[in-house]
């Protein structure tokens, strides 16, 4: 991967987001408790899981609080791309309000490009091209190192 991570704006459920992670590495497509919040919705509003998962919280494994399928959409002035994605929904809170992994990345047929820092995606009006803006992806890793280093692993 390229320097710095890949962070798009996207809407999910017609609420803007500045910070979704794209993450080709990650398995999973999670949105995090604060960002279920921003939504309006609430635990009640999830699809029970009684599933773990590994890789944001050093050497621990992290409870899901359950899953749910809603619209994400990428645009451009005249040009975008909506899906309904499924997402796992994490009992915690990052730098990021979403992380969209392999399986989203395949839904919008998407193509990402970490040292330019642009998702590419074919639709039949043309390409989309989505680009990061450095300094705000540069902010965004700076908050999510923080946050990391300030995480206690001993519980």
């Amino acid at each position: 991967m390229g320097c710095f991570p890949l962070v798009l704006d996207a809407t999910i459920k017609k609420v803007p987001f500045r910070k979704v992670l794209v993450d080709s590495e990650s398995a999973l497509n999670l949105l995090f408790v604060g960002a279920l919040k921003e939504l309006g919705l609430g635990i009640e509003d999830l699809t029970p899981s009684n599933s773990s998962f590994w890789g944001v919280v050093p050497s621990r494994a992290s409870k899901l609080l359950g899953e749910i399928t809603l619209p994400v959409q990428f645009s451009m002035a005249s040009n975008f791309h909506v899906e309904h994605i499924n997402f796992y929904v994490a009992d915690f809170n990052t730098a990021y309000h979403a992380i969209l992994g392999r399986p989203a990345l395949a839904k919008f047929k998407a193509i990402p490009h970490y040292a330019y820092l642009v998702l590419k995606m074919h639709l039949p009006t043309g390409v989309l091209a989505l680009w990061a803006n450095l300094f705000v992806t540069y902010a965004y890793e700076i908050e999510s190192l923080a946050l990391a280093e300030a995480t206690d692993l001993s519980i």
